[in-house]
């Protein structure tokens, strides 16, 4: 189950006040901790796996509309089945290419599965002109890190390779591709974009999206629930005074963390990556009502600070957010006020503007950096399956509408920024 730990020599962390002279390792917890957490963890994979049988069969049956035009493997890893997604105005006998959109599925390295986000895909695809292929990795306990970023890595190798696909391959500044993941997928988007063979590709990823992303396995689960708000005047479940990942994030740790692991490799915790290993844009989506989103809003104040200051301009607006500060505008992603509007992304400051605390766009011509914090939204907002399960019929609806928003901003950035 535990491998020896792995590192990427390209990729130095980089230096931060909060970082502290040792570095935090993975413990064995010990043997009635390891029992109770793998029969909870191997229970839950035990109820999901037939809902999964049902759901596939039932698809095969008949074809849902945001199913994928192609469900294709590739001999690097025949086990893991990639889903290919053509925009709808897109004519497959013509020789036109695309940019393209790598997605990777979230699930706690554990319990996802590559069907979960075909509705975003889908949607994606069509609405933005894009080829999006969802890509597959191997789950743990049984396949534990950095298993998954290695099969990350062989899946789009063989993608970038495939003259079938009618990608983009004639951009000469940077690459028409990009890669996003949702929770921990967003952690592997930006984990296997430093790897040299990918970082180093022709066709290299020339921006990593992360989507709500669990950045940072160094800081225990319970200490960013102060670094999150929460809003009791909203309907069930986004005002509900706990945060669902509280109890979950502790078994998908175990299964994913190899005793003895530096917590803070960045392949691991991809917010203690330095800015020249990732690609030369990065995009960080965050939740509001989400115990994650700090870590992604410290990211990307660094990386527009430091991005900013090597090129000359002012970078004094994006000092890191402190997760213990006593400052509530430091300590805290996002703000104890509802935010106006229903399903409305946008949030402004007293002077009318848009807050920097909810969106930023830093851009210095071969690269740059997308902030958007999604007010009074959970965790898996933008996930159809997700939010029926956590129901409430208002936060469906304000999240289908964020989700919309949320994709027309980014398709911007992509076509208007990254790929311009």
């Amino acid at each position: 189950m535990n491998p020896e730990p792995a590192s990427n020599p390209d990729s130095a962390a980089p230096e931060d006040a909060e970082r502290r002279d040792v570095t935090p390792r993975s413990q064995d917890p010990g043997l009635l901790a390891k029992l109770s957490i793998a029969s909870r963890i191997y229970g839950l994979k035990g109820i999901i796996a037939p809902m999964l049988w049902i759901r596939d069969w039932t698809d095969y049956m008949r074809p849902p509309p945001e199913a994928p035009n192609i469900v294709k493997t590739y001999e690097v890893r025949p086990h893991l089945p990639v889903r290919i997604f053509f925009p709808k105005s897109y004519d497959q006998t013509s020789p036109a290419t695309l940019p393209l959109l790598l997605t990777i599925h979230g699930g706690g390295f554990c319990i996802g599965h590559v069907r979960d986000d075909d509705d975003w895909n889908r949607a994606f695809a069509d609405g933005q002109d894009v080829l999006v292929v969802a890509l597959n990795y191997s789950k743990a306990p049984g396949a534990p890190f950095p298993t998954a970023v290695h099969d990350l890595e062989a899946l789009i190798l063989a993608i970038l390779a495939d003259e079938s696909l009618p990608v983009d391959r004639a951009a000469q500044k940077r690459s028409r591709t990009a890669i996003l993941g949702f929770s921990a997928g967003g952690n592997l988007a930006l984990s296997v974009t430093q790897l040299p063979s990918i970082r180093r590709h022709k066709l290299a990823p020339a921006a990593a999206v992360s989507v709500y992303g669990y950045l940072d396995l160094s800081v225990p689960c319970g200490q960013k629930l102060a670094n999150r708000p929460f809003k009791p005047s909203l309907p069930p479940p986004r005002g509900k005074d706990k945060d669902g990942l509280a109890n979950m994030i502790p078994l998908f740790d175990w299964s994913y963390v190899p005793y003895g692991q530096d917590l803070r490799d960045p392949l691991l915790s991809p917010y203690y990556a330095s800015s020249d290993s990732l690609p030369p844009f990065v995009g960080l989506v965050a939740a509001e009502l989400d115990l994650l989103g700090h870590e992604s809003w410290r990211l990307a104040c660094r990386l527009a600070r430091e991005g900013s200051a090597a090129h000359g301009r002012p970078a004094a607006g994006y000092q890191t957010p402190d997760p213990k500060s006593e400052d509530a505008k430091s300590r805290v992603c996002g703000r104890e006020e509802v935010s106006a509007g229903f399903g409305r992304v946008e949030v402004l400051d007293e002077t009318g503007r848009p807050d920097k605390r909810f969106a930023f766009e830093e851009n210095w011509g071969d690269g740059g950096v997308k902030w958007l914090l999604v007010p009074d939204a959970l965790h898996g907002f933008d996930n159809k399956p997700l939010r029926e399960i956590m129901g409430g019929e208002e936060t469906m609806k304000d999240g289908e509408v964020k989700t919309r928003e949320m994709m027309d901003r980014l398709g911007k950035w992509l076509k208007g920024t990254v790929w311009a």
